[in-house]
């Protein structure tokens, strides 16, 4: 048996707790550490210094942290949520979206921006849920009609682009109709299970053990997640389909399977965010930053130039349909909730791995495409809460409140 190093991992869980650590002695520097985490991966990694590299150790909890990743997205889908005009408003806006997103993919490769034009229209209509829900609980707008839509838009915008991901972009080489006759079978597969869940809740015996054995040294529920988790993202694969569709459909499952309409274990699914945001999720950012060609971003000034044009193209396709949501929210409102809509990071660095095993992207649009996550993530949240008249530190229980 070949042994195992823990050297580039010890250096990427260092990276993972002083990163947050920084940001933490210095509040006034409103920066995600996401942004220090991918930094860091690539200044410590072969695109600079060659002092780490993603070996066998730091690729397997790589992956369990996007998978982890998107479980935890799949948990946020607040699917009540989604009815009435909110829902109508979410769909038309992600439809116009991707419209535009089609177009502007297929203009981007004719002026030579980035290649692959319908895989980058898919990367370029996502919302990172995971970076604009935490802003809009810590602010106190979650609750509100403003926080209501752009929650509902994220949300369609995330299961929307995570499904033509495996749809269309998936390693397997059966058909497009094939894929969509497996994705129906595994649809019902997940139906199934939801209601397992569902029913083996309700049984007093069972009930009664996963109550007890919770918050013991068993924690038996997040085991069940991991076991989730692990089963889906086989599942998605046998089903030729792509494991990060598994692993977001078992958080929508836990979400929807699991109420706890009588609040038995209602820290379970914060056990589940420690887990992954205390060692998985970064590792995993971390990583990304290792693998990260930086060289091939710097190296041609045409390359670099191409960051702003796939800004703009994030507002345009993001920003622009969040128009439609000012006859619900006024004005002001709608703007703040296009720049939220337009910040994406996590599915940009999934979708852009994807797409380069598969030879559609080169190291330059990955590049590229991170660039402009990155710059997504550190300007649309402050921007949008200035818009808004809010600082982000204290919640803003009035603007909350307020009618649009």
């Amino acid at each position: 048996m070949d042994a195992v190093s823990f050297d580039n991992l010890a250096a990427v869980a260092a990276v993972a707790f002083v990163a947050p650590l920084l940001l933490g002695l210095a509040p006034a520097l409103r920066v995600p550490s996401v942004l220090l985490e991918i930094g860091a991966g690539v200044a410590l990694g072969p695109s600079v210094l060659g002092w780490v590299e993603a070996d066998a150790a730091v690729n397997v909890l790589s992956l369990i942290g996007v998978g982890f990743l998107l479980l935890l997205a799949g948990l946020e889908i607040e699917v009540d949520r989604l009815r009435g005009a909110v829902l109508r408003l979410a769909l038309t806006g992600f439809a116009v979206s991707f419209g535009i997103a089609v177009v502007v993919g297929y203009g981007l490769d004719a002026v030579g921006v980035v290649g692959a034009p319908f895989l980058v229209a898919v990367i370029l209509s996502a919302t990172s849920l995971a970076v604009v829900l935490p802003l809009l609980k810590d602010t106190g707008l979650a609750g509100s009609p403003f926080g209501q839509m752009v929650i509902a838009a994220a949300s369609i915008a995330d299961v929307a682009t995570v499904i033509m991901l495996s749809l269309f972009f998936s390693e397997e080489t059966a058909g497009v109709g094939v894929r969509l006759a497996l994705f129906a079978l595994f649809g019902l597969v997940c139906v199934g299970a939801g209601i397992a869940i569902a029913v083996g809740a309700r049984v007093p015996s069972l009930s009664a053990a996963l109550l007890r054995l919770q918050d013991t040294t068993a924690q038996i529920r997040v085991r069940g997640a991991f076991v989730l988790l692990m089963v889906f993202s086989i599942l998605a694969q046998r089903f030729g389909l792509e494991a990060i569709l598994g692993t977001f459909l078992a958080g929508m499952l836990l979400k929807l399977a699991d109420r706890d309409d009588a609040m038995t274990h209602s820290h379970f699914h914060e056990k589940l965010t420690e887990a992954g945001f205390g060692f998985f999720i970064p590792v995993f950012f971390v990583a990304s930053g290792l693998r990260l060609d930086a060289g091939a971003l710097v190296s041609d000034s045409s390359t670099l130039l191409h960051v702003p044009v796939l800004v703009v193209a994030l507002y345009v396709i993001r920003g622009l349909p969040a128009l439609l949501y000012r006859g619900l929210l006024g004005g002001r409102r709608a703007l703040a909730a296009g720049l939220l809509q337009s910040t994406t990071l996590s599915f940009v660095l999934i979708a852009s791995q994807i797409g380069q095993e598969l030879g559609l992207l080169g190291p330059s649009d990955v590049a590229a495409l991170t660039a402009a996550a990155l710059v997504s993530v550190l300007v649309n949240p402050v921007v949008a809460l200035a818009v808004l008249g809010v600082s982000g530190d204290e919640p803003s229980d009035a603007l909350a409140t307020a009618s649009p």
